[in-house]
């Protein structure tokens, strides 16, 4: 079963047409066939009246005064034949019959199909009258070849067929044309539905077509939903948060510097800390959505001038004017956040952001700082997982939330030695 829409409209359109054309042809062949053969009943029923009209009866014999001087009747087996009958023996007859005979049924027939003397087919004409002022009864039969009347029938046909032919053709063409032209409506909803998606823009403009309106309308509310789906899964998170962090750090505050049970808080503190960012980040995505990459970079570093200025740290952008991220900010926000302060804490002198966009949206940000091993890159990845133990502080949980963030949005996170000496992180994103 066809399951495209031009597809089937065209399949129907093509058996329409095909069945359409068809009808025509042959109604158009019946209309021309009787045409022709009318021709030629016409023709031999003029011919046939003349016949009579020239009969005369001499001494009780049937004589004709007059006969026909069209040449096709002197024309040896011609097909155009004539024949009178009187008392069932041929009164008279045309030349081409030679010595043959015409035999055929003895009452009156208007398009009869008969046999020549050379097996040829025939369509006859017969017509039985009585004489005025005689009691004679004669009998006139006027034939035609058929195949005469089947190369005038063809001769027509051709042509015909031909210019059905052509007609299907142009007709095909307009059908294509029309389809196309009743699906562009279609195309133009999905390209503005991909522009949603890209963050070009946030809601579908309504189609022209009054038919896509209610389609339109049903999919700008489903955006608007999804919006508010979000908001209130990001302010019932922020709740959630603050419920559990004011007690967990009341009872931070309450338990003695070197208490076993520090550990323990900030063991609950972390998990918290994960399990919160990776439910904000693992919940629904506004669609329609685009951000700008080089602000979010800039208020980052700026965030971070302090640490940077500590440690004596240079950051060098490379950034497009117009490379931007198809989704929200805070997510952008998010995930170069946590790689620039990974960069800032491990980096001795130098951090690196170089931004490439084509299809897809590049980010890397390098250090100049110890690196990490190849083998080590998936445990950096997973939550919780820390290499730096007794290094700088953290909670492990920066590369599983980008990593998280970034299959979210269709992308991923790789880890690699850096030419500066240091890690690079390389961010693959929709553009």
């Amino acid at each position: 079963m066809i399951r495209s829409i031009r597809g089937r409209l065209l399949l129907l359109a093509a058996v329409w047409l095909g069945a359409a054309l068809l009808a025509a042809f042959l109604f158009i062949s019946a209309l021309l066939e009787d045409f022709v053969t009318g021709r030629f009943d016409a023709e031999a029923a003029a011919l046939a009246d003349a016949l009579i009209a020239s009969v005369a009866v001499e001494d009780g014999r049937i004589e004709l005064e007059d006969p026909p001087a069209d040449p096709r009747f002197d024309l040896p087996l011609s097909g155009w034949y004539w024949q009178i009958q009187a008392d069932g023996a041929v009164a008279a007859r045309s030349g081409s019959l030679l010595d043959g005979r015409l035999q055929g049924p003895q009452d009156d027939v208007v398009g009869g199909r008969g046999i020549g003397a050379d097996n040829a087919a025939l369509r006859v004409l017969r017509r039985q009258v009585s004489l005025p002022d005689s009691d004679a009864t004669i009998g006139v039969t006027v034939t035609a070849p058929r195949d005469q009347i089947d190369d005038s029938l063809r001769q027509i046909s051709r042509p015909l067929a031909v210019a059905l032919a052509v007609l299907g053709v142009v007709m095909a063409l307009a059908s294509v044309v029309q389809v196309t032209a009743g699906l562009e409506s279609l195309n133009q909803v999905r390209r503005d539905l991909a522009r949603v998606r890209a963050g070009e823009r946030d809601r579908l403009v309504p189609p022209r077509v009054q038919e896509l309106q209610p389609l339109a309308a049903e999919i700008n509310a489903a955006l608007d939903q999804n919006a508010s789906l979000l908001a209130r899964s990001r302010q019932h998170l922020g709740n959630l948060a603050h419920s559990l962090k004011t007690p967990l750090a009341a009872l931070a505050n309450e338990l003695p510097p070197g208490h076993p049970g520090q550990a323990l808080v900030t063991r609950m503190d972390r998990l918290i800390g994960w399990h919160l960012r990776r439910a904000r980040s693992a919940g629904p995505r506004v669609l329609g959505q685009r951000t700008p990459v080089r602000p979010v970079i800039d208020d980052i570093l700026l965030v971070l001038r302090w640490p940077m200025q500590d440690k004596g740290i240079a950051a060098t952008i490379d950034c497009p004017p117009n490379a931007a991220f198809g989704g929200e900010r805070q997510d952008l926000e998010e995930m170069v956040g946590n790689l620039c302060d990974n960069a800032v804490k491990w980096g001795r002198s130098r951090v690196a952001i170089s931004v490439g966009q084509a299809d897809r949206l590049t980010i890397r940000i390098r250090d100049d700082g110890p690196g990490m091993a190849d083998t080590d890159a998936p445990l950096a990845l997973i939550r919780g997982g820390r290499l730096d133990e007794h290094g700088a502080s953290g909670s492990g949980l920066g590369l599983a939330i980008v990593a998280d963030l970034a299959a979210l949005h269709g992308g991923g996170l790789r880890l690699e030695r850096a030419d500066l000496g240091g890690l690079a992180a390389i961010l693959d994103l929709p553009a």
